[in-house]
């Protein structure tokens, strides 16, 4: 069965890391549709798809660099974490109960791995969670890497207590989603942080043009920008385009220009047609379900 992962490391300014990273997906039979990392945000997101066998091994040989270089400790971005490997999304390419059931077996055996290899606690999340951490992983999440050392957890595989290097790690399998980032031409970053506020706001209020979609506002020291980042977790509901004319519309008023628009990872065939402001390459789009 052939699955798809979005493996998202912190880690995004470590170049000799970034090629070990190219070299392993490069000699792995599986398709690699993205594979950056981020300055600012001091993250990278590879997106890869194969057989669900040869995903999983892929996954773990780039754990093996990774888990040795990366140091929370020592970690500085804007982009919030709770561990080295921070979070691995697992999406199968069907919706069948049999394709969800593997994948989530899929799921479970990495996160056997790096749990019981590693020592690194590891949480299921989305479609693999057990009804245990709904409550857990928010209070995770806020407090960041910091806010977990030294507190007794309980996760579904791995020790207690996190890793004093390697925090936490959380794996599952979701539903396809959409992660875009918008590019605004000011240092301000209260007007980043205002944007995505009112997605927020207006994706609770129920217009149609926000549904599920989830928003942060980020400052881009390196680039003198601030970005709003945003994961469309409806994407069957809803465009990319209307949400980057919204964004382009009120920063007219602001008279900020939209400076530049970027798509993480991957994107379904179907969605392109409704994502034309974004720089998409062949290799991102995906003929999945």
């Amino acid at each position: 069965m052939r699955l798809l992962t979005v493996p998202n490391w912190s880690f995004g300014r470590n170049k000799a890391l970034l090629r070990d990273f190219q070299s392993i997906l490069e000699s792995a039979d599986v398709t690699v549709h993205y594979c950056q990392g981020d300055v600012d945000h001091n993250r990278t997101v590879v997106a890869f798809s194969g057989e669900s066998a040869v995903v999983e091994e892929t996954l773990l040989r780039l754990c093996e660099p990774a888990f040795d270089a990366i140091d929370l400790n020592r970690h500085v971005g804007v982009h919030p974490r709770i561990g080295a490997l921070d979070v691995c999304p697992i999406v199968p390419f069907g919706k069948s109960q049999a394709e969800l059931q593997s994948a989530n077996a899929s799921a479970e055996r990495i996160a056997a791995v790096i749990g019981g290899r590693y020592g690194v606690p590891v949480y299921l999340y989305e479609k693999s969670e057990r009804g245990r951490h709904e409550a857990d992983l928010p209070a995770l999440r806020h407090g960041g890497f910091g806010g977990l050392l030294g507190k007794t957890l309980s996760p579904d595989f791995g020790p207690q207590y996190a890793h004093t290097n390697l925090g936490v790690t959380v794996v599952g399998v979701r539903d396809f989603l959409i992660a875009v980032n918008a590019d605004l031409g000011t240092e301000d970053l209260e007007v980043a942080k205002a944007l995505a506020k009112q997605i927020r706001s207006m994706r609770r209020e129920g217009d149609t043009r926000f549904l599920g979609v989830r928003a942060l506002g980020f400052p881009l020291a390196s680039r003198n920008q601030v970005q709003v980042s945003m994961n469309l977790t409806l994407p069957d509901l809803t465009e990319v385009d209307p949400i980057m004319e919204w964004i382009a519309d009120e920063l007219s008023e602001l008279r900020i220009k939209l400076v530049g628009t970027e798509l993480i990872g991957v994107i379904r065939a179907k969605d392109v047609s409704g994502a034309t402001r974004l720089p998409i390459r062949d290799a991102q789009v995906l003929d999945i379900g």
